[in-house]
C-alpha cells in the first residue's frame, strides 16, 4: 500500500509539472527560500546547522529538501489557477455541504452501554460532558468531555450527518451506530457556512484533488487504449 502511495505521489507530480509548463507556471529561488524559511521558523531551527542536523536525522537530502518545497508551491499555484475563478459559484451550489456544527459525541463499544448512558443523561443523573469523561473509547475525547470541535457535513459519515444536521441545539441524540461504535450525539451550536478563507482553502483542495485523480486515471485509460490499439 505505501509503494502504490508513492507512486501516485509521483504520477501526480508528473500531472502537475506537465500543466504547470502549459500555463507558464514556475516557482522562483526567493519563494523557495521564504517557504523555508516559515518551515526553520516553525521548528525553531535558527541556524542552519540546525536545520542540517533536523534534514539528516530524517534521511533528506537539502536537495529533496527544496525539491519538495519547488513540488508544494508549484502544486499550489496550479490549484489556484485551476479554481479561484470558480470557487464562489462552487460554493453557493454546494453551500450546505460547508455548513458546520460545534459537536460533543460519546462513542462506546456496545449498544446496551449507549443506552443505558442515554437514560441516565435523558433523566439527568449524568450530564453528558461527564458521561464522555468516564466512558469514552478515545482518550482524547475523555479528556475533554466529547468535544469533537466544528465538523463540516460532508466530514461525517452519512449516517451521522443526517442526525446531527438535523438535531435541535442541545438535543442529545442516538445510539446511532457505525463502524466505530455506538454514538451519543451532542449539537452545541450550529454555524452557518460562510466562505472564509479557511473554507475557500479546503473547497480549493478538494477540487484539486478530484482533478488530480480525473487526470490520472484519464492518462491511464489512454495508455492502456494506446498499448491495446498497438498490441492489434
Amino acid at each position: 500500500m505505501r509503494f502504490q502511495e508513492v507512486m501516485q505521489g509521483i504520477l501526480f507530480q508528473k500531472i502537475i509539472d506537465r500543466v504547470a509548463r502549459e500555463r507558464s507556471l514556475e516557482v522562483g529561488d526567493a519563494e523557495i527560500q521564504a517557504r523555508a524559511d516559515e518551515f526553520r521558523l516553525q521548528h525553531r531551527l535558527e541556524k542552519a546547522s540546525d536545520t542540517l542536523a533536523w534534514l539528516r536525522d530524517r534521511g533528506i537530502s537539502i536537495e529533496d529538501w527544496e525539491r519538495g518545497i519547488r513540488d508544494r508551491i508549484l502544486a499550489e499555484k496550479l490549484a489556484h489557477a485551476l479554481f479561484d475563478d470558480d470557487l464562489e459559484r462552487i460554493f453557493t451550489e454546494n453551500r450546505t455541504q460547508f455548513d458546520r456544527v460545534l459537536l460533543y459525541q460519546i462513542i462506546v463499544p456496545y449498544e446496551k452501554i449507549a443506552r443505558e448512558l442515554f437514560y441516565q443523561i435523558d433523566e439527568q443523573e449524568i450530564s453528558f460532558y461527564q458521561a464522555a469523561h468516564l466512558y469514552d473509547l478515545d482518550e482524547r475525547r475523555r479528556l475533554y468531555c466529547g468535544f469533537e470541535g466544528e465538523v463540516t457535513r460532508s466530514s461525517l459519515p452519512p449516517v451521522l450527518a443526517s442526525a446531527v444536521f438535523g438535531a435541535r441545539i442541545g438535543e442529545v441524540l442516538g445510539p446511532v451506530h457505525t463502524e466505530r461504535g455506538y454514538h451519543l450525539l451532542l449539537v452545541e451550536a450550529s454555524i452557518p457556512a460562510e466562505l472564509t478563507p479557511q473554507v475557500r482553502r479546503e473547497l480549493r483542495d478538494r477540487l484539486f484533488q478530484q482533478w488530480l485523480l480525473h487526470e490520472l486515471t484519464y492518462q491511464l485509460q489512454t495508455e492502456e487504449m494506446q498499448s491495446e490499439s498497438s498490441q492489434t
